[in-house]
């Protein structure tokens, strides 16, 4: 069964917008980490980093931020584990 092209499109759209976010949100605690303010919780932006890997990958990298913390590691295998179900998705569908 085939899905439609718009709910495709949607489905790309949200993931983009959780990656965005997920980038957003590594920017932001970097900024506060600086500063000296409150803090995004490690737990919230693990759980960010296995929603959008790519974008929590993408801003541990461009704000080196948390890259020397060992449970961050685990954002890589998300993006694995995300290529890996989306090429399922795509095999299979």
């Amino acid at each position: 069964m085939e899905l439609p092209a718009s709910f495709v499109e949607l489905a790309l759209s949200a993931y983009l917008l959780l990656n965005l976010v997920a980038f957003a949100l590594f920017g932001v605690d970097k900024s506060r980490a600086v500063r000296g303010g409150w803090r995004i919780r490690e737990s919230s932006l693990l759980l960010w980093g296995a929603i959008g890997p790519f974008g929590a990958y993408l801003g541990m990298l461009s704000f080196r931020h948390k890259t020397r913390r060992g449970k961050f590691l685990l954002v890589p295998a998300f993006m694995v584990i995300h290529v890996i179900v989306a090429g399922s998705l795509l095999f299979l569908g």
